[in-house]
């Protein structure tokens, strides 16, 4: 069993990852109400991620996030009642401010107290309370008080206040303890008394343990204000019905209450609720035949309670809240690896029933070879997230930089719902933020230069992603004035990177800016020109098995286009064999197979073209590029494969068939061969190459070019 310092230790680590989308909740609503001051929506989200911050860091005892929070919280209760309009400055002091609860909360993940920090908050912390009129140094939460509750008062030495806690159905299906707020009150003073409302608990057989059917009634002693007492509460505020009566309430107060408590004819309730004031010294003005008016027919808005009606839609409720569930990523991680290792141990056992000439073993190893396939599906569709979320994070990054430069710029995000593996989400999310900052910074022309090039004033930023030929393609495109063909290419020669008289089309040109330090940028400034930092784009980009192209238009914009694959583990594969040696292509690539065309075999040369059905089709002879011996029978085929818009053919000597593929990184020795894309062992043990198409043949077309210098690969 776990020790109570691991229980924590989990806590808090759910409670900063919760931590963290509420931030990226409270930075869109702030995004979007700074879009449209009249969205209710986007106000109401962003007041309660805050919220949320607040109250969960409060029952950890964070108390440097929660008065933090305290003021932002406050700021944002202004705003919902039209009490403050917030410009600019308003907006970039609330987006500050959500860095620095981020930055508090990096604190409690583990990294050292930076006192820069702190004076950072206090800094923002005085800022924010003179933004809404409030008076220097001082930091009182809002005062958001139950919609019953009588006007507040400050309690003196020796009062004490009343709180009455009806709790919800589901607070313990959500992860509440009512007692751990009781014992939060300790540190406002003094709890004289707890006493438990058990009226509403159902019979035993109609009992649902996980629901809860208590409610508490607690005397405090304390100096704290309202406000204060219901601060403790407030992680708790949706899950239950809180009246906090100050210590002047009158007996009719409590009788108030008492009605609210228990409506028309539920005699027996407060009857009970009255016993347990009675032994926590409370008086109300009316006694026993007060507590038994209106006694009759129940008002239409009361209805006797059915428990087992509670218990099944406690049952639902829980079947649909189960849907998510968080999973540490390491154990993610090993149960891919392991469904790997299955595949290749079903491939093994079918081989193994090819070979044995058993009908009844091979079709139990055929068997188990759909289960692998649907458990493999199934694993790789938990790694699966939207990029959605990663787009979102640059409206941020839009919203500052365009301010920062003076320049209107609309973000325009389309295909959000695109999945794609989780590792790779994290991988190209950097790579991202350079092409998003580098069109805000070079791309996209200032509001001026626009309207004197009949453009509208405002720029174009877009992020699209979608799906298509088995891979997954995200755009960052944008209107502005484009890459400079000329500028690049004179640049390159200048730097000694291609000769003076090389000819060279767009696509080679608009390349150029991808290598290492190249930059067309006139002045180096803290954003950087298209240029600096994509080399780093490009690595990462290729790390993950994936290409980037660029198209420009100048004056109309450009657009970088990054592929990657859907998966970074396990693939559907098509096995070949060129020379002796296994080669895997990726299934979704594959068009089509057919035997060598007659022209192919009729010569010796690397790549050139045959007639399919009429239609001009290049192709790339496997075994004469990778330099293997021709085979003895002469007997060929061609794997017609997509890239992008475009088909090629490549002939290899065998076609193997279908292959499930668990992708192995290659060892240091060879991971500068390009081309490739890992390797796989199949069933018999031996190691298969995995073909990165679209790099092969990029790699092709340059070795095999007039100018190319090279003619065989390395």
């Amino acid at each position: 069993m776990s020790s109570d310092d691991d229980i924590l230790a989990a806590a808090l680590e759910g409670f900063l990852q919760e931590a963290q989308e509420m931030l990226q909740q409270f930075e869109a609503g702030l995004l979007a109400i700074e879009d449209n001051p009249g969205d209710e929506e986007a106000m109401n989200s962003a007041f309660r991620a805050a919220h949320t911050i607040k109250g969960t860091a409060g029952l950890f005892g964070f108390d440097a996030v929660v008065q933090f929070t305290h003021e932002v919280e406050s700021v944002m209760e202004a705003m919902r009642g039209s009490e403050l309009t917030l410009d600019d400055r308003g907006f970039a002091l609330l987006l500050q401010s959500r860095d620095q609860i981020e930055g508090l909360l990096g604190e409690l993940g583990g990294n050292a107290s930076d006192p820069a920090l702190a004076g950072k908050g206090a800094e923002l912390a005085e800022q924010l309370r003179a933004m809404r009129g409030a008076a220097p140094g001082t930091g009182h939460p809002p005062q958001d008080r139950a919609a019953h509750s009588p006007a507040p008062a400050q309690g003196g030495a020796g009062d004490e206040w009343h709180i009455s806690l009806q709790m919800g159905l589901d607070a313990l299906r959500n992860g509440l303890d009512p007692m751990s707020f009781v014992r939060y009150l300790d540190k406002l003073g003094e709890v004289r008394g707890v006493r438990t409302v058990t009226h509403d608990i159902p019979a035993l057989e109609d009992l649902d343990p996980e629901s809860c059917h208590v409610g508490l009634e607690i005397r405090l002693q304390s100096h704290a204000s309202q406000a204060e007492i219901e601060t403790v509460f407030d992680f708790l505020r949706e899950d239950c019905v809180l009246d906090v009566l100050p210590p002047n309430a009158s007996p009719a107060d409590f009788d108030a209450l008492l009605e609210r408590r228990c409506p028309g004819a539920d005699v027996a309730r407060r009857e009970h609720l009255s016993a347990l004031w009675s032994a926590l010294g409370v008086c109300t003005a009316s006694s026993g035949p007060a507590l038994e008016t209106s006694v009759g027919a129940a008002p239409a808005n009361t209805a006797p309670r059915d428990p087992k009606a509670e218990r099944r839609a406690g049952s639902e409720r829980r079947g649909d809240e189960a849907r998510f569930i968080r999973v540490r990523a390491d154990k993610l991680d090993k149960l891919i690896d392991m469904i790997g290792e299955l595949v290749i141990a079903s491939s093994g056992a079918q081989l193994a029933a090819q070979q044995g000439d058993s009908s009844h073993f091979l079709e139990s190893a055929l068997r188990i070879q759909d289960l692998v396939e649907q458990a493999r599906d199934g694993a790789l569709g938990l790694r699966m997230v939207p990029i959605g979320e990663t787009f979102t994070r640059f409206q941020r990054v839009v919203r500052d930089v365009s301010k920062q430069l003076g320049k209107d710029v609309d973000l325009q995000i389309t295909g959000g719902d695109t999945e794609l593996d989780k590792s790779m989400v994290e991988t190209i999310a950097d790579p991202l933020m350079h092409l998003v900052r580098n069109s805000l910074d070079h791309g996209l022309e200032s509001a001026e230069e626009r309207a004197a090039a009949g453009k509208p004033r405002q720029g174009r930023l877009a992020l699209h992603a979608y799906h298509e030929a088995g891979g997954i393609y995200i755009e960052v495109s944008d209107d502005g004035r484009g890459l400079n063909r000329d500028r690049i290419l004179a640049k390159a020669i200048e730097r000694g990177l291609v000769a003076p008289d090389s000819i060279m089309d767009d696509d080679a040109v608009h390349q150029l800016i991808f290598m290492p330090g190249f930059s067309t940028a006139e002045q180096v400034t803290n954003l950087s020109g298209r240029g600096v930092g994509m080399d780093v784009v490009k690595r990462n980009v290729e790390a993950l098995r994936g290409s980037i192209q660029v198209a420009s238009q100048p004056g109309r914009g450009a657009t970088i286009q990054i592929r990657l694959p859907l998966t970074l583990a396990i693939i559907d594969g098509f096995l070949t064999q060129v020379g002796g040696v296994s080669y895997v292509l990726p299934l979704e690539l594959v068009a089509e197979c057919l035997e060598v065309p007659q022209e192919c075999l009729e010569t010796d040369r690397v790549c050139g073209h045959f007639d399919l059905r009429g239609e001009v089709m290049p192709y790339l002879d496997l075994g004469r590029f990778y330099q293997h011996a021709p085979p003895r029978n002469g007997r060929r085929s061609v794997v017609l494969v997509r890239d992008g818009g475009q088909r090629v053919g490549l002939v290899v000597d065998r076609l193997l068939g279908e292959h499930q593929t668990v992708i192995k990184p290659l060892g240091p020795v060879f991971q500068h061969i390009q081309g490739l894309g890992g390797s796989t062992i199949l069933g018999s043990g031996e190691v298969a190459l995995i073909l990165d198409v679209p790099a092969l043949l990029r790699l092709a077309t340059q070795q095999l070019s007039p100018t190319s210098r090279r003619t065989t690969p390395h």
